[in-house]
């Protein structure tokens, strides 16, 4: 019988192994293709681009030029809106000129000729010849041109001396990367691209966490278990730290998923915009904190390290030379890490930790999205936090699990050890 479930045993750490090296591999290519996909969905290439504006302000301006309405209704309308605006500026004008020209001789001398030969009021004589000179250069099409050329070069020249250039090096990169003739088109694939991986790597996830579940039960409630098969079980649960160590446990995303507003009659329209976004593994993290260069940061990563990775290694390999050297197994150190270090190793409180920073993180990014969708209050917005644990923590938190499930049976052995010694 022991023979049988030792086949089993190895059969399953043997699938598991190859199942979580298939899922980092998986894993490792998704977040190569979803990383390009949020560098292009970036605000900085969006809402935040001038030179996306520039497009936007431009098409709306050659748009709004080609719809003046010179039919005889609009004709008319045009002429009253021109009439009106004139009759505005002159008398502003002759407000200004006679305020300036005030007390002084020269002055006066000024405002007297001009009454006289009452400039001002020939001028707002002539407005319905100005407003019908004017509408007809705004009708002639090549005039028109003119015009469009005209405000297209004074918004480049607002740009270009008010807003910092965009550097679109990775953007060209990634567009040459997938062959994509532009981002849109690049997007559409990436994100089908990802699909198809998540799908094959969900395959895989499914089939590994059911026979880790299955060991777990295996653990917990095999009789008699033998050496060879406490050393499987530790062989499949450090597969299990491996994947939750290298792969990330938290996407932290947020995003306006959609803004609508109205510009000069026309309706501005963006999707998918990325404000923030990290996803990191615990490995990734520890060694972006120790090269830092900061003190404190560098021994924050240290403790990382020491009671994330080092101390569930070290207990692995405590639990194999325990199994397989009886005479070891009075080592204070060794039966420390064994059966006493499960309260200090941190591993569940990592867990705990994780799972809280995402609690915190969503309920952050929440809170910061809806206070800017109130801001805008005429703009039609809605914002999303996509922030998910991915599945570096459920391997990490299957290998806390599993771990936990091993030392006590080990410590079940220990006692029947001493029982048998003392007997």
């Amino acid at each position: 019988m022991s023979t049988v479930r030792i086949v089993l045993l190895i059969i399953i750490a043997t699938v598991v192994g190859y199942l979580s090296f298939g899922v980092y591999q998986y894993e490792s290519d998704r977040r190569a293709v979803k990383d390009d996909l949020i560098e292009l969905s970036n605000v900085k290439y969006g809402l935040f681009n001038v030179d996306q504006w520039k497009n936007i302000l431009a098409d709306l301006i050659v748009k709004k030029v080609e719809e003046f309405d010179f039919s005889e209704g609009g004709r008319e309308e045009l002429k009253a809106e021109i009439s009106e605006f004139l009759t505005t500026t002159i008398n502003d004008f002759e407000r200004r000129y006679n305020r300036s020209n005030s007390g002084s001789f020269s002055g006066f001398l000024r405002r007297s000729v001009a009454n006289i030969t009452d400039i001002f009021g020939q001028m707002k004589k002539d407005i319905p010849i100005f407003t019908e000179q004017i509408v007809n250069f705004m009708d002639n099409p090549e005039n028109k041109g003119q015009i469009k050329k005209y405000l297209l070069e004074e918004i480049d020249k607002y740009t270009e001396g008010t807003f910092a250039q965009i550097d679109y090096a990775e953007r060209d990169r990634i567009l040459l990367k997938y062959d994509q003739a532009n981002m849109e088109l690049a997007t559409n694939a990436m994100k089908a691209n990802v699909a198809d991986l998540e799908k094959s790597s969900e395959r895989l996830k499914t089939v590994l966490f059911v026979l880790a579940g299955l060991a777990g039960l295996f653990t917990l409630f095999g009789r008699n278990l033998i050496a060879p098969e406490y050393m499987l079980l530790t062989l499949l649960s450090l597969f299990l730290l491996a994947g939750g160590l290298a792969l990330p446990m938290i996407d932290i995303d947020a995003r306006i998923s959609e803004m609508n507003f109205n510009l000069m009659g026309e309706t501005v329209r963006f999707e998918d915009q990325v404000l923030f976004f990290k996803s990191k593994s615990i490995l990734e993290i520890v060694q972006l904190m120790m090269s830092q260069g900061k003190t404190d940061v560098f021994l924050v990563g240290l403790l990382v390290l020491l009671f994330s990775v080092l101390f569930p290694v070290t207990k692995l390999i405590c639990s194999t030379l325990y199994i397989y050297s009886k005479g070891i197994r009075k080592n204070r150190f060794i039966n420390f890490m064994v059966f006493k270090s499960g309260k200090w190793s941190m591993a569940d409180v990592m867990v705990v930790a994780v799972f809280m920073a995402y609690i915190g993180f969503s309920g952050i990014l929440n809170e910061q999205l809806n206070q800017l969708g109130s801001v805008a209050q005429s703009v039609d917005m809605l914002s999303t936090n996509n922030t998910t644990l991915q599945i570096g923590f459920f391997l990490f938190t299957a290998f806390v699990v599993l771990s936990l499930l091993i030392s006590q049976r080990l410590s079940g052995l220990a006692k029947q050890v001493q029982l048998d010694n003392t007997n």
